[in-house]
């Protein structure tokens, strides 16, 4: 927005149009009758003189003019569509890595991250080293198994991100109730069922996209599945005895559905060589069931006590015995409403329903320990232990 030379006022675009066409015009040569004989390079100085008058108007000159006059500047600004993905974290840069930022960020806080659980990356190495031996036995082939990254998402976000066309086993954990994925790519199942009928070494296996996996296919698979899932038991072993049973073989993510999308889960990624063959297997527990084990996999180390000290114990137990406490000899016991309390004044008698041979309980607080008889000895009173309360002996 400019400002009027005379009475300050603001002019409006088609104002400033016209001063810029005019100065063009002034540039070009167009003033007057000695404007024609400018010639072409008058034109060309009037189009470069146009363009930087342009170029002042559009950037910023609204701004300055508007600050001369003291009118407020306009501090707006319209976030183009990388901003907003940044700020959304759904941009490509964050997508590719684990960090996530802005909203996504607040989004996925909730979820605990498997480095809480310190004992589980022990078990998933555990998990390769076995697995690497078991899956040479069941290939008679040279395998070798290594673990690609540990990490922690929702279940909803894992199933939409699976490519396909893949297998997904789903197990159930005997002893904790809950359910398992173990998701087999379309290489590692094409890599298996080449290798157990005899393919070639040296040639990569044949992939036919577009169908549907055959009952050979599936059964070999299977039983791959069942090798994965036995060391899999064995590598929780020495935390927790645990069976994982194979309950049955997907095609479709929407029907390996195992937990709500919303549900947090841990998955690992496992990749498998068998020389120029090979794919990807990935292992996704939901919390909901490692929460039977949770503090077992929150030990920094295998067998970790917490908070337990034996020369901590030892030297509480002797202050223990050293402890002082407060018994009382209780003759006898009434209830009594209200009003009778109330209306006792000095001189008032309580009968207690007591005799000189009736036994006395002795407490430490509200707690009843023995049973005995009052006597005397000397000028004082005592009491003789008989026995224990069931209570204490209890």
């Amino acid at each position: 927005m400019a400002m009027d030379e005379e009475g300050g006022a603001p002019r409006s675009g088609e104002d400033e149009e016209a001063l810029m066409k005019e100065w063009a015009a002034m540039a070009g040569g167009d003033t007057g009758d000695g404007g024609a004989a400018g010639g072409e390079g008058g034109e060309e100085g009037g189009d470069a003189m146009a363009a930087e008058w342009e170029a002042m108007l559009g950037g910023g000159g609204d701004d300055a003019a508007a600050a001369d006059a003291g009118a407020p500047k306009d501090t707006t600004r319209v976030l183009n569509q990388d901003e907003i993905d940044s700020l959304l974290g759904f941009d490509d840069d964050h997508g590719r890595g684990d960090d996530k930022s802005g909203i996504q960020a607040i989004l996925n806080s909730a979820l605990v991250s498997y480095e809480r659980l310190p004992m589980l990356e022990v078990v998933f190495d555990r998990l390769v080293r076995m697995m690497s031996t078991s899956m040479r036995n069941f290939t008679s082939d040279n395998v070798e198994v290594s673990l690609d990254n540990i990490l922690s998402l929702r279940f909803g976000d894992y199933l939409n991100s699976i490519p396909l066309p893949a297998m997904l086993a789903v197990f159930k954990a005997e002893e904790w109730d809950n359910y398992g994925l173990l998701t087999v790519d379309s290489s590692l199942i094409y890599s298996i069922v080449d290798v157990l009928l005899g393919g070639r070494r040296g040639t990569a296996a044949m992939r036919i996209e577009g169908r549907p996996y055959t009952t050979i296919e599936r059964n070999l698979v299977e039983r791959m599945v069942h090798v994965v899932l036995s060391d899999l038991s064995a590598a929780f072993d020495p935390l927790s005895p645990v069976t994982f049973r194979f309950d049955r073989l997907e095609t479709n993510p929407r029907f390996a559905t195992i937990s709500r999308p919303s549900n947090a889960a841990i998955v690992a990624k496992l990749r498998i060589d068998m020389e120029d063959r090979g794919g990807r297997l990935e292992l996704l527990l939901p919390y909901a069931t490692l929460e039977p084990v949770r503090e077992l996999l929150l030990q920094m180390f295998m067998g970790e006590k917490f908070g337990r000290d034996s020369i901590w114990e030892t030297h509480l137990a002797e202050e223990l015995w050293l402890t002082e406490v407060e018994l009382e000899a209780v003759l006898d016991e009434q209830v009594m409403n209200l009003r009778e309390v109330l209306n006792w004044k000095v001189g008032s008698k309580i009968m207690l329903n007591a005799t000189p041979t009736s036994p006395i309980e002795l407490r430490c607080g509200d707690f009843s320990m023995f049973r005995g008889r009052m006597g005397r000895k000397g000028p004082h009173i005592a009491i003789r232990v008989d026995d224990k309360t069931s209570k204490f002996k209890g």
